[in-house]
Protein backbone atom coordinates (compact mmCIF):
# COMPACT_ATOMS: atom_id res chain seq x y z
CA UNK A 1 0.00 0.00 0.00
CA UNK A 2 1.00 3.12 -0.78
CA UNK A 3 1.49 5.49 2.05
CA UNK A 4 0.86 9.46 2.84
CA UNK A 5 0.21 12.83 4.74
CA UNK A 6 -1.05 15.31 2.77
CA UNK A 7 -3.69 14.81 0.63
CA UNK A 8 -4.46 17.14 -2.62
CA UNK A 9 -7.90 18.22 -4.23
CA UNK A 10 -6.47 17.59 -7.34
CA UNK A 11 -2.98 16.09 -8.53
CA UNK A 12 -2.11 16.77 -12.64
CA UNK A 13 0.42 14.68 -13.94
CA UNK A 14 1.78 16.86 -17.16
CA UNK A 15 2.98 20.47 -16.73
CA UNK A 16 2.53 20.93 -20.57
CA UNK A 17 -0.11 23.69 -21.62
CA UNK A 18 -3.22 21.39 -20.62
CA UNK A 19 -1.99 20.36 -17.41
CA UNK A 20 -0.98 23.89 -16.35
CA UNK A 21 -4.22 25.88 -17.81
CA UNK A 22 -6.17 23.62 -15.62
CA UNK A 23 -4.12 24.18 -12.73
CA UNK A 24 -4.53 27.98 -13.10
CA UNK A 25 -8.50 27.49 -13.97
CA UNK A 26 -8.98 25.87 -10.76
CA UNK A 27 -6.62 28.56 -8.75
CA UNK A 28 -8.53 31.11 -10.37
CA UNK A 29 -12.14 29.92 -9.75
CA UNK A 30 -11.24 29.02 -6.17
CA UNK A 31 -8.24 30.32 -5.19
CA UNK A 32 -6.57 29.01 -1.62
CA UNK A 33 -10.32 26.87 -1.02
CA UNK A 34 -8.48 24.18 -3.76
CA UNK A 35 -5.02 22.60 -3.28
CA UNK A 36 -3.92 21.89 -6.57
CA UNK A 37 -0.40 20.31 -7.38
CA UNK A 38 1.37 19.69 -10.81
CA UNK A 39 3.67 16.91 -10.95
CA UNK A 40 6.07 16.38 -14.22
CA UNK A 41 9.28 14.34 -14.68
CA UNK A 42 11.31 16.99 -16.54
CA UNK A 43 13.01 19.95 -14.84
CA UNK A 44 9.82 22.83 -14.74
CA UNK A 45 12.17 24.33 -17.74
CA UNK A 46 10.09 25.10 -20.90
CA UNK A 47 11.92 23.69 -23.76
CA UNK A 48 12.04 24.87 -27.61
CA UNK A 49 9.45 24.12 -29.42
CA UNK A 50 9.23 24.93 -33.12
CA UNK A 51 5.16 24.53 -33.44
CA UNK A 52 3.23 27.57 -33.91
CA UNK A 53 -0.39 26.30 -32.59
CA UNK A 54 -3.67 27.34 -34.13
CA UNK A 55 -5.57 29.13 -32.04
CA UNK A 56 -9.42 29.16 -32.16
CA UNK A 57 -11.83 32.38 -30.61
CA UNK A 58 -13.14 30.12 -28.49
CA UNK A 59 -10.14 28.64 -26.88
CA UNK A 60 -8.33 31.69 -26.83
CA UNK A 61 -11.03 33.09 -24.87
CA UNK A 62 -9.93 30.33 -22.11
CA UNK A 63 -6.23 31.75 -22.12
CA UNK A 64 -7.61 35.36 -21.88
CA UNK A 65 -9.14 34.51 -18.57
CA UNK A 66 -6.50 33.07 -17.61
CA UNK A 67 -4.03 35.74 -17.93
CA UNK A 68 -2.24 33.73 -20.77
CA UNK A 69 -3.42 35.36 -23.89
CA UNK A 70 -2.04 38.59 -23.24
CA UNK A 71 1.54 37.77 -22.88
CA UNK A 72 1.43 36.50 -26.58
CA UNK A 73 -0.56 38.32 -28.53
CA UNK A 74 1.93 40.20 -29.47
CA UNK A 75 3.80 37.50 -30.80
CA UNK A 76 0.71 35.61 -32.23
CA UNK A 77 -0.29 36.17 -35.85
CA UNK A 78 -3.86 36.66 -36.91
CA UNK A 79 -5.64 34.52 -39.59
CA UNK A 80 -7.75 36.77 -41.75
CA UNK A 81 -8.32 34.20 -44.89
CA UNK A 82 -7.69 30.38 -45.25
CA UNK A 83 -6.70 29.67 -48.51
CA UNK A 84 -7.38 25.88 -49.97
CA UNK A 85 -5.66 24.13 -52.78
CA UNK A 86 -5.59 20.58 -54.12
CA UNK A 87 -3.09 20.32 -56.89
CA UNK A 88 -0.02 17.63 -58.11
CA UNK A 89 3.36 18.53 -56.41
CA UNK A 90 4.82 18.96 -60.20
CA UNK A 91 2.21 22.46 -60.63
CA UNK A 92 4.44 24.88 -60.56
CA UNK A 93 1.01 27.45 -59.75
CA UNK A 94 -1.63 26.44 -56.93
CA UNK A 95 -4.90 28.01 -57.33
CA UNK A 96 -7.55 28.14 -54.45
CA UNK A 97 -10.11 25.91 -54.43
CA UNK A 98 -11.14 27.70 -51.39
CA UNK A 99 -11.05 30.65 -49.60
CA UNK A 100 -12.75 31.16 -45.93
CA UNK A 101 -12.28 35.07 -45.38
CA UNK A 102 -13.07 35.97 -41.98
CA UNK A 103 -16.31 36.74 -40.53
CA UNK A 104 -15.37 40.62 -40.32
CA UNK A 105 -17.78 42.90 -38.84
CA UNK A 106 -19.72 39.90 -37.13
CA UNK A 107 -21.50 40.15 -33.58
CA UNK A 108 -19.37 38.21 -32.05
CA UNK A 109 -15.83 38.99 -30.73
CA UNK A 110 -12.95 37.35 -32.90
CA UNK A 111 -14.78 37.38 -35.86
CA UNK A 112 -12.25 39.23 -37.67
CA UNK A 113 -9.96 36.40 -37.20
CA UNK A 114 -10.24 32.57 -38.52
CA UNK A 115 -7.70 31.84 -36.07
CA UNK A 116 -4.26 33.02 -34.09
CA UNK A 117 -1.07 30.88 -34.85
CA UNK A 118 0.73 31.22 -31.57
CA UNK A 119 4.41 30.38 -30.82
CA UNK A 120 4.33 26.68 -28.86
CA UNK A 121 7.41 27.47 -26.77
CA UNK A 122 5.71 31.33 -25.86
CA UNK A 123 2.06 29.81 -24.69
CA UNK A 124 3.89 27.40 -23.05
CA UNK A 125 6.37 29.94 -21.16
CA UNK A 126 3.61 32.21 -20.55
CA UNK A 127 1.52 29.43 -18.65
CA UNK A 128 4.30 28.23 -16.71
CA UNK A 129 5.61 32.33 -15.42
CA UNK A 130 1.48 32.20 -14.29
CA UNK A 131 1.68 28.98 -12.72
CA UNK A 132 4.30 29.60 -10.72
CA UNK A 133 3.13 33.37 -9.11
CA UNK A 134 -0.20 31.09 -8.26
CA UNK A 135 0.23 29.12 -5.14
CA UNK A 136 0.38 25.24 -7.00
CA UNK A 137 2.20 22.52 -5.16
CA UNK A 138 5.04 21.64 -8.42
CA UNK A 139 6.73 18.29 -8.19
CA UNK A 140 9.39 18.39 -11.03
CA UNK A 141 12.14 15.85 -11.97
CA UNK A 142 10.63 12.80 -10.94
CA UNK A 143 7.98 10.27 -13.32
CA UNK A 144 5.13 8.59 -11.61
CA UNK A 145 5.80 4.71 -11.46
CA UNK A 146 2.68 3.56 -9.59
CA UNK A 147 -1.07 4.41 -8.96
CA UNK A 148 -3.65 3.30 -6.48
CA UNK A 149 -7.05 4.54 -6.56
CA UNK A 150 -9.13 4.06 -3.59
CA UNK A 151 -12.85 4.61 -2.61
CA UNK A 152 -11.64 7.86 -0.69
CA UNK A 153 -8.52 9.29 -3.28
CA UNK A 154 -5.80 8.15 -5.58
CA UNK A 155 -2.35 8.44 -4.56
CA UNK A 156 0.68 8.25 -6.76
CA UNK A 157 4.06 6.03 -6.41
CA UNK A 158 7.08 8.94 -7.71
CA UNK A 159 9.94 7.90 -8.78
CA UNK A 160 12.37 9.94 -5.91
CA UNK A 161 10.18 7.51 -3.41
CA UNK A 162 8.09 10.20 -2.65
CA UNK A 163 4.29 9.97 -2.76
CA UNK A 164 1.37 12.34 -4.07
CA UNK A 165 -1.99 11.79 -2.63
CA UNK A 166 -5.44 13.75 -3.99
CA UNK A 167 -8.75 12.99 -4.47
CA UNK A 168 -8.94 13.89 -8.05
CA UNK A 169 -5.43 12.68 -10.43
CA UNK A 170 -5.69 14.78 -13.75
CA UNK A 171 -3.66 12.80 -16.56
CA UNK A 172 -1.95 15.43 -18.75
CA UNK A 173 0.92 13.37 -19.66
CA UNK A 174 0.13 13.39 -23.43
CA UNK A 175 0.00 10.77 -26.13
CA UNK A 176 1.75 8.07 -24.32
CA UNK A 177 0.04 9.14 -20.88
CA UNK A 178 1.93 6.40 -18.58
CA UNK A 179 -1.28 7.12 -16.33
CA UNK A 180 -3.72 6.11 -18.84
CA UNK A 181 -1.90 2.40 -19.01
CA UNK A 182 -1.90 2.16 -15.08
CA UNK A 183 -5.28 2.90 -14.77
CA UNK A 184 -5.99 0.02 -17.61
CA UNK A 185 -7.57 2.59 -19.93
CA UNK A 186 -7.60 1.24 -23.71
CA UNK A 187 -7.62 3.14 -26.75
CA UNK A 188 -8.67 2.75 -30.42
CA UNK A 189 -7.05 4.67 -33.43
CA UNK A 190 -4.07 4.20 -36.11
CA UNK A 191 -0.98 5.33 -37.19
CA UNK A 192 -0.96 7.55 -40.14
CA UNK A 193 2.57 6.39 -41.09
CA UNK A 194 3.27 9.90 -41.64
CA UNK A 195 5.61 12.69 -39.80
CA UNK A 196 4.71 16.15 -39.24
CA UNK A 197 7.69 19.05 -39.95
CA UNK A 198 7.25 21.86 -38.21
CA UNK A 199 9.83 24.92 -38.73
CA UNK A 200 9.32 28.60 -39.17
CA UNK A 201 10.10 30.83 -42.17
CA UNK A 202 10.64 34.21 -43.03
CA UNK A 203 9.34 34.97 -46.93
CA UNK A 204 10.12 37.72 -49.71
CA UNK A 205 6.14 39.19 -49.74
CA UNK A 206 3.97 39.84 -47.13
CA UNK A 207 1.25 37.21 -46.14
CA UNK A 208 -1.35 39.72 -45.29
CA UNK A 209 -2.95 37.22 -42.95
CA UNK A 210 -3.68 34.63 -45.23
CA UNK A 211 -2.94 30.89 -44.22
CA UNK A 212 -1.95 28.39 -46.62
CA UNK A 213 -3.14 25.17 -47.21
CA UNK A 214 -2.11 23.00 -50.01
CA UNK A 215 -3.20 19.24 -50.28
CA UNK A 216 -0.34 17.51 -52.04
CA UNK A 217 0.41 13.99 -52.40
CA UNK A 218 2.21 13.31 -49.32
CA UNK A 219 0.26 15.30 -47.04
CA UNK A 220 -1.51 18.60 -46.27
CA UNK A 221 1.02 21.39 -46.41
CA UNK A 222 0.42 24.57 -44.39
CA UNK A 223 1.80 28.11 -43.94
CA UNK A 224 0.10 29.89 -40.77
CA UNK A 225 0.62 33.88 -40.69
CA UNK A 226 2.97 35.26 -37.49
CA UNK A 227 3.78 38.81 -37.34
CA UNK A 228 5.79 40.40 -40.00
CA UNK A 229 6.83 38.65 -42.83
CA UNK A 230 7.15 34.95 -40.97
CA UNK A 231 5.33 31.56 -41.34
CA UNK A 232 4.92 28.61 -39.27
CA UNK A 233 5.50 25.87 -41.28
CA UNK A 234 3.28 22.45 -40.66
CA UNK A 235 4.63 20.01 -43.24
CA UNK A 236 2.89 16.72 -43.51
CA UNK A 237 4.89 13.52 -45.50
CA UNK A 238 5.19 9.49 -45.32
CA UNK A 239 7.42 8.71 -42.42
CA UNK A 240 10.67 7.82 -44.12
CA UNK A 241 10.54 10.67 -46.85
CA UNK A 242 10.07 13.31 -43.94
CA UNK A 243 13.30 11.36 -42.61
CA UNK A 244 15.27 12.15 -45.48
CA UNK A 245 13.97 15.77 -45.53
CA UNK A 246 14.79 16.37 -41.90
CA UNK A 247 17.78 15.58 -42.55
CA UNK A 248 18.63 17.69 -45.56
CA UNK A 249 21.30 20.77 -45.88
CA UNK A 250 19.02 24.14 -45.16
CA UNK A 251 18.80 25.20 -49.22
CA UNK A 252 18.17 21.58 -49.98
CA UNK A 253 15.44 21.88 -47.40
CA UNK A 254 14.36 25.06 -48.51
CA UNK A 255 14.59 23.93 -52.46
CA UNK A 256 11.89 20.95 -51.10
CA UNK A 257 9.95 23.51 -49.06
CA UNK A 258 9.60 26.22 -51.82
CA UNK A 259 8.46 23.57 -54.48
CA UNK A 260 5.23 22.72 -52.01
CA UNK A 261 4.52 26.79 -50.96
CA UNK A 262 4.39 27.63 -54.30
CA UNK A 263 5.31 31.40 -55.32
CA UNK A 264 2.45 33.48 -53.60
CA UNK A 265 5.05 34.33 -50.32
CA UNK A 266 8.01 34.52 -52.82
CA UNK A 267 11.65 33.22 -51.69
CA UNK A 268 12.08 31.72 -48.16
CA UNK A 269 14.86 31.65 -45.17
CA UNK A 270 14.74 29.80 -42.17
CA UNK A 271 13.45 31.86 -39.14
CA UNK A 272 13.64 28.72 -36.27
CA UNK A 273 14.32 24.86 -35.93
CA UNK A 274 13.43 22.26 -37.72
CA UNK A 275 11.16 18.93 -36.11
CA UNK A 276 9.09 16.31 -36.77
CA UNK A 277 6.77 13.79 -35.10
CA UNK A 278 4.57 10.62 -36.10
CA UNK A 279 1.05 11.17 -36.80
CA UNK A 280 -1.72 9.11 -35.34
CA UNK A 281 -4.74 9.16 -34.39
CA UNK A 282 -6.03 8.22 -30.92
CA UNK A 283 -8.72 8.52 -28.91
CA UNK A 284 -9.20 6.77 -25.04
CA UNK A 285 -12.43 4.31 -24.81
CA UNK A 286 -12.74 6.25 -21.20
CA UNK A 287 -11.67 10.20 -20.62
CA UNK A 288 -12.71 9.34 -16.63
CA UNK A 289 -12.62 6.74 -14.63
CA UNK A 290 -12.28 6.29 -10.09
CA UNK A 291 -10.63 9.21 -9.22
CA UNK A 292 -9.21 9.58 -12.33
CA UNK A 293 -9.61 12.17 -15.61
CA UNK A 294 -7.86 12.63 -18.56
CA UNK A 295 -7.40 15.59 -20.73
CA UNK A 296 -5.77 16.83 -23.94
CA UNK A 297 -3.37 14.45 -25.76
CA UNK A 298 -3.64 11.65 -22.98
CA UNK A 299 -7.48 11.59 -24.21
CA UNK A 300 -6.86 12.05 -27.54
CA UNK A 301 -4.71 13.10 -30.51
CA UNK A 302 -6.16 14.04 -34.06
CA UNK A 303 -4.51 14.94 -37.54
CA UNK A 304 -3.17 18.51 -37.76
CA UNK A 305 -4.18 19.18 -40.70
CA UNK A 306 -7.35 21.03 -39.43
CA UNK A 307 -4.54 22.74 -35.99
CA UNK A 308 -7.44 21.62 -33.56
CA UNK A 309 -5.09 19.50 -31.18
CA UNK A 310 -4.50 22.48 -28.79
CA UNK A 311 -7.59 23.74 -28.83
CA UNK A 312 -9.46 20.21 -27.96
CA UNK A 313 -7.56 20.49 -25.17
CA UNK A 314 -8.15 23.47 -23.30
CA UNK A 315 -11.72 22.55 -24.41
CA UNK A 316 -11.53 19.79 -22.19
CA UNK A 317 -9.63 22.08 -19.89
CA UNK A 318 -12.19 24.25 -19.60
CA UNK A 319 -15.26 21.54 -19.14
CA UNK A 320 -13.72 19.38 -16.20
CA UNK A 321 -12.35 22.88 -14.79
CA UNK A 322 -16.42 23.63 -14.33
CA UNK A 323 -17.26 20.53 -13.17
CA UNK A 324 -14.72 20.04 -10.05
CA UNK A 325 -15.47 23.64 -9.06
CA UNK A 326 -19.37 23.20 -9.30
CA UNK A 327 -19.00 19.73 -7.40
CA UNK A 328 -16.63 21.90 -4.95
CA UNK A 329 -19.41 24.33 -4.13
CA UNK A 330 -22.22 21.91 -4.19
CA UNK A 331 -19.39 19.96 -1.41
CA UNK A 332 -20.00 17.18 -3.92
CA UNK A 333 -16.37 14.90 -3.98
CA UNK A 334 -14.74 15.92 -7.13
CA UNK A 335 -13.39 12.51 -7.81
CA UNK A 336 -16.84 11.13 -7.48
CA UNK A 337 -17.55 8.46 -11.16
CA UNK A 338 -20.85 10.66 -11.18
CA UNK A 339 -19.46 14.12 -11.77
CA UNK A 340 -16.38 12.52 -13.52
CA UNK A 341 -19.08 10.75 -16.28
CA UNK A 342 -20.63 14.58 -16.57
CA UNK A 343 -17.21 15.80 -17.73
CA UNK A 344 -17.01 12.82 -20.53
CA UNK A 345 -20.26 12.89 -21.58
CA UNK A 346 -19.32 16.67 -22.23
CA UNK A 347 -16.61 16.31 -24.42
CA UNK A 348 -16.54 12.79 -26.04
CA UNK A 349 -19.05 13.52 -29.14
CA UNK A 350 -17.43 17.18 -29.47
CA UNK A 351 -13.62 14.68 -29.45
CA UNK A 352 -14.80 12.14 -31.70
CA UNK A 353 -16.80 14.50 -34.56
CA UNK A 354 -13.03 16.51 -34.89
CA UNK A 355 -11.24 12.56 -35.14
CA UNK A 356 -13.79 11.60 -37.91
CA UNK A 357 -13.39 14.81 -39.62
CA UNK A 358 -10.08 15.19 -39.70
CA UNK A 359 -9.20 11.78 -40.84
CA UNK A 360 -11.49 11.77 -43.43
CA UNK A 361 -9.92 14.61 -44.82
CA UNK A 362 -6.51 13.42 -44.82
CA UNK A 363 -8.08 10.07 -46.59
CA UNK A 364 -9.86 11.74 -49.17
CA UNK A 365 -7.10 14.31 -50.15
CA UNK A 366 -4.42 12.12 -50.01
CA UNK A 367 -4.82 10.13 -53.64
CA UNK A 368 -2.84 11.52 -56.34
CA UNK A 369 -5.93 10.80 -58.86
CA UNK A 370 -6.92 13.42 -61.59
CA UNK A 371 -10.67 12.11 -61.33
CA UNK A 372 -10.64 11.57 -57.57
CA UNK A 373 -9.24 15.36 -57.67
CA UNK A 374 -11.53 16.78 -59.93
CA UNK A 375 -14.42 15.21 -57.75
CA UNK A 376 -12.83 16.75 -54.57
CA UNK A 377 -12.42 20.41 -56.15
CA UNK A 378 -16.16 20.21 -57.53
CA UNK A 379 -17.47 19.88 -54.17
CA UNK A 380 -14.60 22.64 -52.28
CA UNK A 381 -15.67 24.69 -55.30
CA UNK A 382 -19.47 24.27 -54.08
CA UNK A 383 -18.96 24.97 -50.64
CA UNK A 384 -16.66 28.30 -51.84
CA UNK A 385 -19.92 29.61 -53.54
CA UNK A 386 -21.61 29.49 -50.67
CA UNK A 387 -21.76 32.25 -48.07
CA UNK A 388 -24.00 30.29 -45.64
CA UNK A 389 -21.59 26.85 -45.64
CA UNK A 390 -18.25 29.16 -45.34
CA UNK A 391 -20.26 31.11 -42.45
CA UNK A 392 -21.06 27.31 -40.83
CA UNK A 393 -17.54 26.31 -40.95
CA UNK A 394 -16.32 29.33 -39.83
CA UNK A 395 -18.61 28.90 -37.01
CA UNK A 396 -17.72 24.81 -36.28
CA UNK A 397 -14.02 26.02 -36.56
CA UNK A 398 -14.20 29.23 -33.64
CA UNK A 399 -14.85 26.35 -31.24
CA UNK A 400 -18.01 28.39 -29.99
CA UNK A 401 -20.60 26.28 -30.87
CA UNK A 402 -22.75 23.69 -28.64
CA UNK A 403 -22.82 23.28 -25.01
CA UNK A 404 -20.13 25.45 -24.21
CA UNK A 405 -17.99 25.49 -20.68
CA UNK A 406 -18.34 28.86 -19.40
CA UNK A 407 -14.37 29.35 -19.61
CA UNK A 408 -15.41 29.32 -23.39
CA UNK A 409 -17.94 31.82 -23.37
CA UNK A 410 -15.09 34.10 -22.00
CA UNK A 411 -16.97 33.85 -18.52
CA UNK A 412 -15.33 33.02 -15.09
CA UNK A 413 -16.45 30.03 -13.15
Amino acid sequence: MIRQERIHDIAIVGAGPAGLALALAMKAAAGARIDVAVVDRASGEVAPDPRGWAIAEGPRRVLDGLGAWAPVAAQSGQVTEMVISDTPLRDAVRPPILNLPALAGGADAGEDAVAWIVPAGALHAALMDLARESDIDFHFGAGVTGLERTGAHAALAMENGATIAARLVVAADGARSRLRKMAGIRTVGWDYDQFGIVTTVSHEFPHEGRAFQHFLPGGPFALLPLPGNESSVVWTEPADKARRLLELGELEFLAELALRAGPELGEFELAGPRGGYPLNLMMARQFAAQRLALIGDAAHRVHPLAGQGLNLGLKDVAALAEVIIDSMRLGIDPGAVTQLQRYERWRRFDVFQMAVATDALNRIFAPDIAPLRMLRDLGMGIVDRSGLLKKWMLREASGTTGTLPKLVQGQPL
